[in-house]
């Protein structure tokens, strides 16, 4: 084998070894790409309890309550199904009942879900994404907004 030849092998087998490490950590990470999940993402997909991700949808009205300290209970929902949150901490001041909120935390199982970070959306005019989306396709979109997750922008003159 030339020098040339030798050098190429090499690098064939170089790209090679990065595109099997590449496709082990997509792999690995399917499921973590996705942001959120939905309330009824989750009874559908048969997460098990202890399972580390985000929760996303609407704060059910009516749902929030306060405990001892700084325990919180409220429900997210995406219109079809609901989850009950705990929460020990502060809420963000944007926090209340009818808007977008996404949660981090440990599904506990059934309709129950352990937050230990809370995110509300941060004016009347932002959604996240994803929450908006998932609001859409389940129909509860509100009207009049073409973008989920943009701010109206003022028409060009």
């Amino acid at each position: 084998m030339t020098r040339k030849q030798r050098r190429l092998v090499m690098i064939g087998a170089a790209g090679l070894v990065l595109a099997v490490a590449a496709g082990l950590v997509a792999y690995a990470l399917r499921d973590s790409i996705v942001f959120f999940y939905g309330p009824t993402e989750i009874a559908e997909k048969g997460v098990a309890p202890g399972t580390r991700l985000r929760l996303g949808g609407l704060v059910e009205a009516g749902s929030v309550q306060r405990g001892p300290g700084q325990e919180v209970r409220f429900a997210v929902t995406d219109s079809k199904t609901v989850m009950t949150v705990h929460y020990s901490g502060l809420l963000p001041d944007l926090f209340r009942e009818g808007q977008g909120v996404v949660t981090e935390g440990v599904f506990e199982g059934g309709t129950r879900f352990k937050a230990d970070s809370v995110l509300a959306k941060h004016d009347e005019n932002y959604m996240p994404r994803e929450v908006a989306d998932t609001l859409k396709k389940q129909g509860h979109w509100q009207p009049g907004e073409d973008k989920p997750g943009a701010g109206t922008a003022p028409a060009a003159k």
